[in-house]
């Protein structure tokens, strides 16, 4: 049977839709990485399953020295997770690093359910995400090459034969053939694609004359509150990871007389999968044509500094890390006691300190954009 590519495209609106699937999540904690660490992470994955739409029934973590080649994991910890599984009724197996496509398909086969890996859940994100035509075609480019390598997997009835001499057939003809109009549709996105960003450079060279503005950091952090409590925007919120996918650019008059371009983009994460950074990058390259980054923190996370490196990685990864960059310490509301803050305001010379929600501090925070204009200019 050749490829579905409904499943790709995008077509239906809101993305691929499932039942509500019932997970179990898996990590691992290598000797070099603290418990504080894997938990995090384990967390975090929690709330991407939660986005994703699934029900999280139980989390398993194995501290190893290694990581198995096999199954990621060890062979009695694949037997404790497939007992956990069924009397769990669970369906579904979340990893929290990438998996091998030989990953993959021996967990699968030792535990009759299906496996997803960090990647593939975040990709999956962003299509229930995509609106713009824009981003469904970088978020159905990033999916495709996610699975160009695992193609096989998918092949449940040919894997039975697969491998014998005198065994190869109408099954690998068809994979070869799927291979071949994958690697065809890749090609064309990609076009569309430079058409798309083609387009972009012409916008971005009539804004040339204007201050621009990008609000950076981690998904969830709350930059499209910040947008639109500040031009009267009225982007989506949610308390969901990867709420905004597409660059909205707003107009924000600082005084009078004086007007800023202000944009928000897609949210940052730990392991940004590599295919979506390299498939949104035309929506990135808005960074580079930014005066100011806004990176904003949200300071009542528990590991907000871990964050703040995350957003600092994937800036030098885009590369803008030399960007003059302003740190908006942002929800301060939810802070227990907010001694942090001169902390922070002694760590982080350019920072401003607010909660979006409440619209406090925002006049600060307009303020200090003005300070970072005026430095420019003189």
């Amino acid at each position: 049977m050749p490829i579905d590519y409904d499943a790709f495209s995008l077509k239906r609106k809101g993305g691929l839709k499932r039942e509500q699937e019932r997970a179990i999540l898996v990590g691992v904690r290598l000797s070099d990485v603290s418990v504080e660490e894997v938990e995090e992470s384990i967390e975090e994955l929690n709330f991407l399953a939660h986005t994703a739409g699934a029900i999280v029934v139980d989390r398993i973590i194995q501290f190893r020295k290694t990581l198995n080649p096999a199954c990621y994991i060890g062979e009695g910890k694949v037997k404790q997770l497939n007992e956990i599984a069924s009397a769990l009724n669970v369906n579904l197996l979340i990893f929290d690093d990438d998996l091998r496509p030989r990953q993959v398909r021996n967990l699968e086969a030792h535990t009759g359910i299906r496996v997803i890996d960090r990647t593939e859940l975040i990709l999956d994100i962003f299509a229930l995400r995509a609106r713009t035509r824009e981003s469904k075609i970088q978020v159905e480019l990033a999916q495709l090459e996610y699975t160009l390598p695992r193609l096989k997997r998918m092949w449940t009835h040919f894997s039975k034969i697969e491998g014998g001499i005198g065994m190869r057939g109408p099954g690998e003809t068809q994979l070869e053939e799927d291979k071949r109009l994958i690697k065809t549709r890749i090609s064309n996105l990609k076009s569309a694609l430079k058409k798309i960003e083609a387009s972009r450079d012409i916008r971005r060279k009539n804004r040339e004359n204007l201050f621009n503005v990008s609000l950076i950091g981690y998904t969830n952090a709350g930059k499209s509150t910040i947008l639109n409590n500040l031009t009267g925007a009225d982007v989506l919120c949610e308390n969901k990871l990867f709420a905004t996918l597409d660059t909205i650019i707003r107009r924000l008059y600082l005084k009078e007389g004086l007007t800023i371009l202000l944009s928000d983009t897609v949210g940052f994460i730990k392991k940004l999968p590599s295919h979506l950074v390299a498939s949104f990058k035309s929506t990135l390259e808005e960074l580079k044509m930014s005066d100011l980054l806004l990176h904003v923190i949200d300071t009542g996370h528990s590991n907000f500094e871990s964050h703040i490196l995350s957003v600092q990685g994937t800036l030098k990864q885009i590369g803008v890390e030399t960007k003059p960059v302003l740190y908006v310490f942002n929800k301060i509301d939810t802070l227990d006691s907010r001694g942090i803050i001169e902390n922070l305001k002694a760590r982080f010379q350019d920072s401003v300190f607010i909660s979006a929600l409440h619209r406090e501090g925002l006049n600060e925070l307009k303020d200090k954009i003005l300070d970072c204009y005026s430095r420019r200019i003189n």
